[in-house]
């Protein structure tokens, strides 16, 4: 395989997946966001949110809050000092294999 591909292939897929990706370049502008919010943002379902929060919970990219405003159940999503490093060095990766890949040349 030819190298900028190689190296598309070899990213983070934790970080990579299209709605993961969405989720944490959210989460990297702010400093938390609820998590109807997020379903807004990203268009995802809830329940297929939930399901793409628990993974990057399980990675230690993200801590999840639970608690009550009034009577109301809230949950608030914000970034660990991991998973802001990951989706800053994902997009820095992604970056640079855009540039690789412009100079790439078929049979090189």
């Amino acid at each position: 395989m030819s190298e900028p591909f190689k190296q598309i292939a070899e990213l983070d897929r934790l970080v990579h997946d299209s709605s993961r990706l969405a989720i944490l370049t959210a989460l990297a502008a702010c400093e938390s966001a609820d998590f109807l919010y997020l379903a807004r943002l990203t268009g995802l379902s809830k329940g297929n949110l939930s399901s793409h929060l628990s993974k990057l919970e399980a990675g230690g990219l993200l801590g999840i809050t639970k608690q009550f405003i009034g009577k109301k159940p809230n949950t608030l999503v914000s970034l660990t000092s991991e998973g802001r490093a990951a989706i800053e060095k994902h997009w820095g990766e992604l970056e640079r294999l855009k540039q690789d890949a412009t100079k790439w040349t078929k049979g090189k």
